[in-house]
């Protein structure tokens, strides 16, 4: 077929973007390789014979996961090195990830459902997200991953039986999420010991990811008191406390990876995220983005 009969790589692609970036995200956990990864993708779409693809949301979604595979093998030793927790980069947009096909999955883009997949081998990650996530068959899995239907159908389900392991069987109510995200904001601006610890569950883990680049807790801290005293040790030290008086910082309240969420802005510059993790009307996990690289490219402090 000549090349203008070609079907228009750009308006072939397009509708699938949103799709096929929620998936490499779910895969690599950064926003900015997840793009990369369907840049990439589409220059392949471009390359391709398009005439000769029956089914473009297939091959495309193979094409991405491919691409996702190659680059968590790179991506395994600056994992095994990074300095503290490493936790996903934090999205503000979350709905445009969304998949295309309707699943239990659809719309889950916590950051608990992200650090249980990167707990999963990469092929478990695959096998499930294509499958169970983004709806494709079997034979298409296998096809993506070089191994048999049988073998997919276990990666899938091994996968499948661990994000159920931990994942909440329900989900707070919009007046319970905000009415915690608003005593958890009151207690930490005030540095108050005991209502931090009324709304954090016992066993309540808190992690914050610096990354090696700003001051973060190198380890999670575990149980309400601990965190509660941590927190309030922060606020009280000299330097924030400072800040905290002449008024240059500002906390907002955000939806981050669909979670209640809180943007924490120093001088105007984006300084961290809080990610709340809200199970049984308590705060089971904190979760804090400290990292520049992964803040960058979060919206600005006074935008829309």
């Amino acid at each position: 077929m000549s090349a203008s009969a070609q079907p228009d790589p750009a308006a072939s692609f397009e509708p699938h973007r949103g799709s096929l970036l929620g998936l490499a995200y779910r895969m690599l956990g950064s926003r900015a390789e997840a793009e990369d990864a369907v840049q990439d993708a589409y220059l392949r779409w471009h390359a391709a014979d398009r005439a000769a693809v029956e089914q473009p949301r297939a091959f495309l979604a193979r094409t991405v996961t491919r691409l996702c595979l190659d680059q968590l093998k790179s991506a395994r030793l600056q994992r095994e090195e990074y300095i503290g927790p490493w936790l996903p980069e934090p999205l503000l947009d979350d709905a445009a990830l969304a998949p295309d096909a309707a699943s239990e999955y659809a719309d889950d883009l916590s950051v608990a459902l992200l650090l249980t997949l990167e707990r999963l081998s990469p092929l478990e990650r695959a096998a499930f997200l294509m499958h169970d996530v983004f709806d494709l068959d079997y034979p298409e899995v296998a096809r993506t991953l070089r191994r048999s239907e049988e073998a997919c159908r276990q990666l899938a389900s091994r996968a499948r039986s661990q994000v159920r392991r931990e994942r909440p069987r329900f989900r707070p109510s919009a007046e319970e999420s905000a009415r915690l995200t608003q005593a958890f904001v009151m207690a930490l601006g005030g540095g108050d010991i005991e209502g931090l610890k009324q709304v954090l569950a016992d066993d309540a883990v808190f992690y914050s990811d610096g990354g090696g680049k700003v001051p973060a807790a190198l380890k999670p801290v575990r149980g309400a008191e601990r965190i509660a005293r941590f927190l309030t040790g922060l606020v009280r030290k000299p330097k924030i406390a400072r800040r905290l008086v002449s008024g240059p910082l500002n906390l907002r309240l955000a939806s981050i990876n669909g979670m209640p969420g809180i943007l924490l802005y120093m001088a105007g510059r984006l300084a961290q995220t809080y990610a709340l993790d809200i199970r049984d009307g308590r705060i089971a996990a904190v979760y804090v983005t400290r990292n520049p690289e992964k803040l960058a490219r979060l919206q600005p402090a006074g935008q829309a």
